[in-house]
């Protein structure tokens, strides 16, 4: 009978222990830690379209863009977008909720000033507070035509009249003259048509000019263009797949009533 007790004090006390060594297992546990929400990536996006409107802009009108950017991960978020130009801001728009998948972005309209002779945006995206540009799918810039800013339009340029003057100079009263120009072109060659405008009118035209890329001296077909006005002063244009855009000149080239010379007057010492 003792021995008995003395086993069961034993089984009694071995369970006592046990439950002891769970209570201090069950308090002396870590806390486990709150892993945060899965979310998306800078990396996880994507530009594949950027249009604006209108197309082509004029210098001085309201511009709007739109993108389509992809969501490549399986989880949705909020972020800020921005266009740039360079490190300039040219419009945003905020809180914006990009799912999986495409995702098309309207930007509000903005007065940005179109100056230069071409542009190429970056859309950049804010995520927990850390901006980074997004990936492209090629390249998204505008450069200027005779219509205005455009980035739908064939490629052109820049082209950059360095001279122009006719032969004989001065012209001659009711008599044929040529014109010779001097172009660069700092872009890919392409065929295009020529044309010297006075205004709005056609002065002289030559059609289906290759222009390499660098330095073309071209001469015009003879014309007897009526001088009338006191000063005529001649811009170049160059249509391309019947898209016309004005070029840049190194100077103005003007003729006046004494001589109509294209010659520069010299400056008196």
């Amino acid at each position: 009978m003792k021995a008995f007790v003395k086993s069961l004090i034993l089984i009694l006390c071995a369970l006592m222990y046990m439950g002891c060594a769970a209570d201090v297992q069950m308090t002396t546990r870590p806390q486990e830690t709150p892993y945060p929400p899965p979310t998306i990536r800078h990396q996880d996006l994507k530009v594949l379209q950027l249009t604006m409107s209108p197309d082509p802009v004029r210098e001085g009108q309201r511009v709007s863009f739109q993108a389509i950017v992809t969501n490549f991960s399986q989880y949705s978020a909020r972020a800020d977008l921005l266009i740039q130009d360079k490190d300039e801001i040219i419009t945003q728009v905020g809180d914006v909720l990009l799912r999986p998948g495409d995702n098309r972005i309207i930007f509000p309209q903005t007065h940005y000033r179109f100056t230069r002779n071409e542009y190429c945006f970056t859309v950049v995206v804010e995520l927990e507070r850390r901006r980074r540009p997004i990936e492209i799918a090629r390249e998204f810039c505008t450069w200027r035509t005779y219509q205005g800013w455009t980035m739908g339009a064939f490629r052109v340029g820049p082209l950059l009249v360095e001279d122009l003057d006719f032969s004989p100079d001065p012209v001659i009263a009711g008599r044929e003259f040529q014109f010779r120009i001097q172009l660069r072109n700092d872009g890919n060659p392409l065929r295009a048509d020529l044309q010297i405008m006075d205004g709005e009118q056609v002065v002289a035209k030559l059609n289906d000019v290759y222009l390499s890329r660098g330095v073309s001296n071209l001469l015009f077909p003879p014309t007897r263009y009526s001088f009338q006005r006191f000063e005529h002063c001649f811009t170049v244009v160059v249509d391309v797949e019947r898209i016309p855009y004005r070029m840049d000149a190194k100077r103005p080239f003007c003729a006046k009533i004494k001589g109509w010379t294209l010659n520069p007057v010299p400056h008196r010492p």
